[in-house]
């Protein structure tokens, strides 16, 4: 019995943590304005890449390492001034957002 209560607790907790990096995706719309210059209205890409549907902890990652100031790729120079000032929020919500699309 203590077993299974144990269990569950667990499980619990595991899901309580993933619901809270989850990203709003409302809250990444509105902060997606500042991005559509280069990934496209739709997230379709233009000058950046194509961001619609990619996966939003893939995209996450990405956003922190151009924030870190780390060597991504060649638009680095762009991404990583715009990402400086993101919050852990900031980046989960236009995630979320992006994969949405």
């Amino acid at each position: 019995m203590k077993k299974t209560i144990l269990a569950a607790t667990a499980a619990g907790l595991m899901t309580f943590g993933m619901a809270a990096q989850a990203g709003d995706v409302q809250a990444g719309q509105g902060a997606y304005a500042t991005c559509m210059g280069c990934h496209g209205m739709q997230g379709q890409g233009g000058v950046g890449p194509a961001v619609a549907g990619r996966d939003a902890d893939e995209l996450a990652n990405l956003l922190k390492r151009y924030r870190a100031g780390e060597q991504v790729g060649p638009m680095t120079g762009v991404m990583a001034p715009s990402a400086a000032s993101l919050s852990d929020a900031d980046i989960a919500n236009l995630a979320a957002y992006m994969a949405s699309l």
